[in-house]
């Protein structure tokens, strides 16, 4: 499909649009971690236990994101800086796309941010969780003003 006519939103939009998102995830996850200090501190040294923690507010991560995916294609850091994430077909995101985005996303940041980066080289400006999800982004045109 060619998508030659779309503005892709650069890496600075991106960030800044990420940088939102993480102040209002925090914040979810401060309500999300609330039960977190009612476990034992003996069983908190379990292994089992810290993996059943970190998937825990790892799931509320992929909620937060995949929820504005599927529903609009926009987190309020993704409006707030006029981007949307589609389908390669232009469709909605669905949650099993949604799913893969925020997995390969997790890999883009985890080697240094490369994945992120890489839309500096990529020729339609798209990251790896972009190309592994079967998704991309857009940049939304700005609002017109009505004049009264």
């Amino acid at each position: 499909m060619n998508h030659e006519h779309e503005s892709v939103p650069g890496l600075a939009r991106r960030l800044a649009a990420i940088c939102y998102d993480a102040l209002l995830l925090a914040g979810l996850l401060l309500i999300a971690g609330a039960p977190l200090p009612l476990v034992p501190e003996s069983a908190q040294k379990l292994w089992w236990v810290r993996l059943i923690i970190q998937t825990y507010l790892l799931a509320w991560c992929f909620l937060f994101f995949g929820w504005f995916w599927v529903h609009g294609g926009q987190t309020l850091g993704m409006r707030a800086w006029r981007i949307r994430v589609v389908q390669d077909d232009g469709e909605n995101v669905r949650w099993s796309r949604a799913a893969m985005r925020f997995m390969a996303a997790i890999l883009s940041w985890a080697i240094a941010g490369l994945g992120f980066l890489w839309i500096r080289f990529d020729p339609r400006g798209m990251a790896w969780h972009d190309r592994l999800s079967k998704t991309r982004l857009t940049l939304l045109p700005k609002a017109r003003r009505h004049k009264n």
